[in-house]
């Protein structure tokens, strides 16, 4: 169903005035055409006949004129009372905004809905910019709006707990969602409606507290925040570890990135790969990727998955950091890779049909 649209009545009307107007003319004195909109020009602006270059009229043209002067008039004072009256309303506005979105919804893919421009989503903003991820932000203060807009950002000026603004920032088509609002409890029903809306897609949230942060997980947040858990765990590495602080921070600024690769569940689509140990595929030097972990697989009771006829203890440890060439590959795992994107790119070719999905993580 077409929307209505107020302002197509008073603009066909003027038109018709205009295009009778001059037919008429045409008809009665005979003028070529552009004589003829000229002197619909003319009546209608109430210059009336002080032209100097406007025709002389005859006794059929002075009718017509009447004519254009009494219904003319009542046209375009109607006209123009209309569409200042849709201006004050707000209707064009609304209208702009409501291009925009479908235009938001049309080129915004694999992005990132950043809810909130607040203190910590100024820094997530500025982190993903530089690396040129497809970013936006939805946010409603009013000053945060121009200053995300000054900074190049591409803004969403909504409300981040209603789902149909989640629909119009692109929520099923996304890479990822962060909700940074200053409340727990909107990020909470941010984290609901996204959850609701699209089962499969990747939720960060921030959280100030630890009651606040269980509550978010079982919301179906993939990934809970705490500035001042996060800060406090830094602060506490750089007193410990400052090397591999600063190695992470240098990595930050590189091409390098970190990729989960998460492989089918079904064996047949591993094929060669089930059960092939790390040393005897050679991914890593085929690739130029660097295996960093691998998560093994677990199912929906959380108890081990058989294998080619033999169960993994359930006590295994659940994420094997820095494997060896004698792990093998089996359905299910997540390998943790990092690489430049030529390198995991290769990589993935080589797991061809055996990979199910790929989750980036910026380094």
């Amino acid at each position: 169903m077409r929307r209505p649209r107020p302002w197509a009545g008073p603009l066909l009307a003027l038109g018709a005035v205009v295009n009778g107007g001059a037919v008429a003319y045409h008809l009665v004195e005979g003028w070529d055409w552009g004589d003829c909109y000229w002197m619909v020009l003319i009546i209608l602006s109430t210059l009336g006949l002080t032209d100097t270059h406007a025709p002389v009229l005859s006794h059929g043209g002075r009718v017509v004129t009447a004519l254009l002067l009494v219904g003319g008039l009542v046209v375009v004072q109607q006209t123009l009372q209309q569409l200042l009256e849709l201006t004050n309303s707000g209707y064009f506005r609304r209208l702009r905004e409501r291009r925009y979105r479908q235009q938001l919804q049309r080129t915004m893919n694999q992005h990132v809905i950043l809810c909130g421009y607040g203190r910590i989503g100024r820094e997530i903003a500025e982190q993903l910019s530089g690396e040129g991820i497809p970013l936006l932000v939805v946010e409603l203060d009013p000053d945060r709006i121009g200053e995300a807009q000054q900074r190049g950002l591409t803004v969403l000026q909504a409300d981040a707990t209603l789902d149909e603004t989640l629909e119009e920032a692109g929520i099923h088509h996304c890479r990822a969602l962060v909700a940074a609002l200053p409340s727990n409890a909107a990020n909470l029903y941010v984290i609901l409606s996204a959850r609701g809306l699209a089962p499969r897609a990747r939720l960060i949230a921030r959280a100030d507290s630890a009651e606040a942060e269980g509550k978010l997980r079982l919301a179906g947040a993939d990934q809970v925040v705490s500035p001042y858990v996060a800060g406090g765990r830094t602060m506490a590495a750089t007193a410990l570890r400052p090397l591999a602080v600063t190695f992470m921070d240098l990595l930050a600024g590189s091409d390098c990135e970190v990729e989960e690769f998460r492989l089918s569940s079904d064996p047949a689509r591993l094929g060669s790969l089930q059960g092939a140990s790390l040393a005897e595929l050679q991914l890593g030097r085929r690739s130029g990727a660097l295996v960093l972990a691998i998560r093994r697989a677990e199912d929906s009771s959380g108890e081990a998955m058989v294998y080619r006829g033999a169960t993994r203890a359930p006590d295994a440890p659940p994420l094997i950091a820095n494997p060896g060439g004698d792990v093998r590959l089996e359905p299910g795992q997540l390998l943790v890779v990092m690489g430049s994107k030529g390198q995991l790119q290769a990589f993935a070719d080589l797991l061809g049909p055996a990979l199910a999905a790929v989750e980036v993580m910026q380094a």
